[in-house]
């Protein structure tokens, strides 16, 4: 499997909604981030989706290389 590209080295903040669904990109590729536009077309990669139960602000793993996807794990320190 191909590594996902490195949007930011940081999470990305957003206020979600309970009960709506969000396509977060696992590849990395998207001019939306962090959430997926279309650009993993031809990859391996395929977005996540994410339908939080309370509405509130999360952190978005933006590096691509979170263990608990979408949500940021910290792997963008160690990258």
């Amino acid at each position: 499997m191909s590594e996902p590209f490195v949007a930011q080295k940081s999470p990305y903040p957003v206020a979600v909604e309970a009960g709506k669904a969000y396509y977060w990109c696992a590849c990395g590729r998207s001019a939306n981030q962090p959430f997926c536009d279309g650009s993993h077309k031809g990859t391996e990669f395929t977005p996540t989706k994410y339908e939080p139960t309370e509405s509130k602000t999360v952190y978005l793993c933006g590096c691509k290389h979170t263990a608990n996807a979408p949500l940021c794990d910290g792997t963008h320190k160690n990258l």
